[in-house]
């Protein structure tokens, strides 16, 4: 599979615009194209898929090692691989380029293409590529720039070609019906915007037409195929996922993993009346559960057979969205009430960037000393009566570092606000469905 990296000198520089755009004038084109993201987000693979219908997969150094980003990126299939990049091209964990776009392009030895959003400048954005493509040597083959007008464009042309050892491949013009919409964690999700066809419809077209894309792909390049040691047998378990609007974070390979390990349902908890009883193992991942609270408070008999399982003893795993769907009520409006304490929004990021799980209290889930990378990016609180035994950590830019408590556990089920991948430590999935 041919594969080049989307990525930019900002976050907001124009990646998702111009990888929304790719896949959808490759795929119009005939192509069969594998999206990547870079990073821990939810939300812009949910675009990809929605125009590609081929998953989308993550690929963060963090959470899933190196090893693990090699096996994911493995695992896609298609004529066309497009990996978008996270934030600007270096930026990394903390201070340092490492975790960063760069670095993941360096690892799959990828060529990539650099997105811009030029505005009131000319000759000294050729002082900017030049910076950026010479800041760790890495291999920038073409330049796309983002809205702005075609006789803008024109000039800057010029003039980065003349001064940059780099191809200017096109542009993508001013356009209003391009913007989508955002809110506390990001993009509106795919499911939410009822003119999403439309507005990729018209971007894909501009792509074909004002972008060079048989030059992008001749600088594609076949990618080395890696070996994937990340799977577990079948221990003929049955296992529930809440999948819907209000539940949707979901890293690919973790549900593959659980599909593998047995036979995987989804269900709705804002449409589904009750939760089947005969489940090994419940899963619920992040999402938008504050969004969505009135229609999931509503379903009184899905929220009464969620509790009666939990109480019951049903092994349970829930991250961030699943957590604050636990707890008895979500600023007021109820909700399952396994766990005694309430969720609540707030104005500001409680927590937000990569951390580590560090397993501190004996339980009867995951084992004392326990570690894993995790991700953490929410503006919600939780205030529960409930056992903790979680400390996690995340290092300052200072070098400090910040801890806090988490990991609410309540007989068979584990709840916390941190988002992993099961890459980055096989053994907990294994802890989580009692199959050690």
């Amino acid at each position: 599979m041919k594969s080049i990296v989307i990525s930019s000198n900002e976050s907001g520089g124009g990646k998702t615009t111009v990888t929304l755009g790719l896949l959808k004038a490759l795929k119009d084109m005939g192509y069969k194209v594998q999206s990547y993201k870079v990073g821990p987000d939810y939300i812009d693979p949910d675009f990809h898929e929605h125009i590609t219908k081929v998953p989308a997969r993550n690929l963060d150094l963090y959470l899933m090692g190196e090893d693990g980003v090699k096996a994911s990126f493995s695992r896609g299939t298609g004529d066309v691989g497009i990996v978008e990049g996270v934030m600007g091209l270096y930026d990394g964990k903390g201070t340092g380029t490492e975790y960063s776009t760069a670095h993941v392009a360096k690892v799959l030895e990828l060529p990539i293409i650099l997105v811009l959003s030029p505005k009131g400048k000319s000759v000294t954005i050729c002082a900017e590529i030049n910076g950026i493509r010479d800041f760790e040597n890495v291999n920038i083959t073409g330049i796309i720039l983002n809205n702005i007008t075609e006789s803008y464009y024109k000039l800057l042309k010029i003039e980065i070609e003349k001064y940059c050892s780099v191809e200017v491949l096109g542009y993508v013009p001013k356009c209003e019906e391009l913007s989508l919409k955002s809110r506390h964690l990001g993009l509106v999700q795919s499911s939410e915007i009822q003119d999403l066809d439309k507005k990729i419809d018209t971007c894909g077209k501009l792509i074909r037409k004002n972008v060079d894309i048989n030059k992008l792909l001749e600088m594609c390049i076949t990618a080395t195929e890696y070996s994937d040691d990340f799977h577990l047998e079948n221990k003929g378990i049955k296992i529930a996922v809440a999948y819907d609007k209000a539940f949707n974070f979901y890293y690919r390979e973790n549900l593959e993993l659980l599909e593998e390990l047995g036979h995987v349902t989804y269900f709705s908890p804002l449409k589904d009346r009750e939760l089947c009883s005969d489940f090994d193992f419940i899963y619920f991942g992040g999402g938008y559960p504050e969004v969505f609270v009135e229609e999931l408070s509503r379903n009184k008999t899905m929220l009464k057979s969620i509790k009666n399982a939990l109480e019951n003893g049903a092994r349970c795993y829930a991250e961030c969205g699943g957590l604050m769907y636990l707890t008895e009520n979500i600023d007021g409006m109820d909700t399952v009430g396994f766990f005694k304490g309430s969720s609540s929004m707030t104005k500001s990021l409680q927590n937000f960037g990569y951390a580590q799980i560090q397993v501190v209290e004996d339980n009867n889930i995951l084992e004392k000393g326990f570690n894993i990378n995790c991700h953490e990016f929410h503006k919600s609180k939780v205030n529960l009566q409930e056992e903790t035994i979680y400390q996690v950590v995340k290092d300052n830019y200072d070098g400090t570092k910040k801890f806090w408590n988490c990991g609410y556990v309540k007989k068979n089920t584990i709840a916390a606000y941190a988002h992993v991948h099961f890459f980055g430590n096989m053994e907990m999935v294994l802890n989580l469905i009692g199959k050690r």
